[in-house]
């Protein structure tokens, strides 16, 4: 069986890409919805199942849905009605959770099951896209809220045995996230700036090096004013964490909002 790699994909802001987007130029997510569409296509095979990492869900422990039939959460606001539509049927897997809680547990670190966790939009927009069938079982895992970074690398290296069973893991967030940044003009140099630097650390070549940097991803000085609160970068560290020893790489990059933000490969 062919080994996955790991990505760290963004997820867009709401349902933008299944309406008219107004708070901007209407083509504001055209090339990332194209990006996430061929996603599929630079993976060696079709993945036995996903892991997936978003920032919009974060618990005291690291917790699995264990669901077969996961429901959408639309934890979104103020949106066309029809955004509140849509639907993504892939199935679940109690038994992948299982072994994603297993492993976590075997690592040391506090996990547990969820067993009525949906699909949050971090999961079913961007996965509406980047696989349409909704035929592969999604297995989803928050965060944790302590939001420690080493911590969360760590969680990622615990699942990498996954990789070699076909199991795809894919954090869900984004690379630059100041809410109150997007569409203002210092969001231009500092998210610039912010990517850089996380680009140089996720293609070092001295995987201890990457490690190092990406756990003290805030003392960078567009670090906080990148992510005020790191929910939507911590599931990179997940990614990263679980292909700790293999190559990173950037792999997309658009200019959205004034703001850059990027996706990254490892492994």
């Amino acid at each position: 069986m062919t080994t996955q790699p790991t990505l760290f994909i963004p997820h867009g802001g709401g349902p933008c890409f299944f309406m008219d987007w107004t708070m901007g130029p209407a083509d504001t997510w055209d090339k990332m919805g194209a990006w996430l569409r061929s996603l599929a296509d630079g993976l060696p095979e079709k993945p036995k199942g996903i892991v997936v990492i978003s920032g919009h869900w974060e618990e005291k422990a690291y917790t699995v849905a264990s669901v077969s039939k996961p429901e959408m959460i639309f934890d979104y606001y103020g949106f066309p009605p029809h955004t509140y539509q849509l639907s993504y049927p892939a199935p679940g897997s109690p038994e992948l959770a299982e072994r994603v809680r297993q492993l976590i547990a075997e690592a040391g670190l506090p996990a547990a099951i969820s067993t009525d966790r949906g699909f949050d939009h971090g999961v079913f927009i961007p996965f509406l896209l980047a696989f349409p069938d909704a035929d592969i079982p999604v297995v989803p895992l928050s965060l944790r809220t302590n939001m420690d970074p080493e911590e969360h690398l760590a969680v990622g290296r615990a699942l990498a045995a996954l990789r070699e069973e076909g199991i795809l893991i894919v954090g869900s967030g984004m690379s630059y996230h100041n809410m109150r940044g997007y569409n203002t003009p210092g969001a231009a140099g500092v998210s610039a700036r912010f990517d850089q630097w996380l680009t140089d650390a996720v293609e070092s070549p001295d995987p201890a090096d990457r490690w190092r940097k990406l756990a003290h991803w805030e003392e960078t000085p567009e670090g906080r004013p990148s992510h005020p609160r790191e929910e939507h970068l911590l599931p990179l560290m997940v990614a990263a964490g679980a292909a700790a020893g293999e190559k990173g790489e950037k792999i997309f990059s658009d200019q959205v909002m004034i703001a850059t933000v990027s996706a990254f490969r490892f492994g």
